[in-house]
């Protein structure tokens, strides 16, 4: 259950079309569902706004598949992240209708709903920024996880510090967005930069990309949680998801 269907549920107590006894039968159910080996949470969209996602890595596809399945019986929006091709074909035999960013490698499905509608209104945009190319799948699943929400995003992608010159010419565009969300591998110096120019929150997530010394995102999570810009906030290694959920809660009007 998410908001707009607790409101239609007590829309039709109020007007006389449902019994106080079946709406309480209606929330009763668990806010959960036991599957063995999972249990969809079903009033996540409740407490934040939007509904569980499903994280695919080192689960098979059968069983992403019948997680979606039960998430889609009770929600107008189901995303997974992390997923594949494998898990990909294996979602797109059972519906046809779901869409795939392979960049992101998110798999969305929607139904009575509008692309971009969210679950609630936006006060501003969201910029995604990027240092380099390779690190747009993280970049990606932050813009991707953001769009599915309903957030505007602006993305501003492969301006790292190498070459700072790329970054100055959005400087106004970054200025103007609501949240800005930093992805970068190497020594993870761009969100200390971009926060030093901005007086909005910043979320780094540091990505795995980098030479031997990086240590797998390492280096450049050590050196955001080190940044001396105010204002930065840091969210795990390659997790672009994670900084979209924190961005979409500062953006949200309730």
């Amino acid at each position: 259950m998410d908001r707009a269907a607790l409101v239609s549920l007590l829309e039709r107590v109020r007007r006389g079309d449902l019994g106080v006894e079946e709406a309480v039968e209606e929330l009763a159910v668990l806010p959960y569902e036991d599957m063995g080996f999972a249990k969809p949470d079903h009033h996540r969209a409740l407490r934040l706004g939007f509904p569980e996602v499903v994280f695919c890595q080192g689960k098979t596809p059968t069983q992403v598949v019948e997680i979606l399945q039960k998430l889609a019986s009770r929600h107008v929006v189901v995303m997974a992240t992390r997923a594949d091709e494998e898990v990909w074909q294996a979602v797109r035999k059972w519906n046809s209708q779901a869409e795939y960013f392979p960049a992101a490698r998110i798999i969305v499905l929607r139904s009575g709903i509008d692309r971009g509608a969210g679950y609630c209104r936006p006060r501003g945009f969201v910029a995604v920024v990027s240092a380099g190319t390779a690190d747009l799948p993280v970049a990606e699943e932050a813009a991707v996880t953001l769009e599915v929400a309903g957030d505007p995003v602006e993305r501003i992608y492969d301006v790292g510090v190498a070459g700072l010159h790329r970054l100055l010419p959005h400087l106004r565009l970054l200025r103007r967005a609501r949240v800005v969300v930093v992805t970068a591998g190497m020594e993870g110096a761009l969100p200390s930069v971009v926060a030093g120019l901005v007086g909005r929150p910043v979320i780094a997530v540091p990505t795995s990309v980098g030479y031997g010394a990086s240590l797998g995102g390492m280096a450049a999570l050590l050196a955001m949680l080190n940044s001396c810009a105010p204002g930065v906030a840091v969210v795990n290694i390659d997790n672009g998801f994670g900084a979209a959920q924190i961005a979409h809660l500062i953006n949200c009007d309730e």
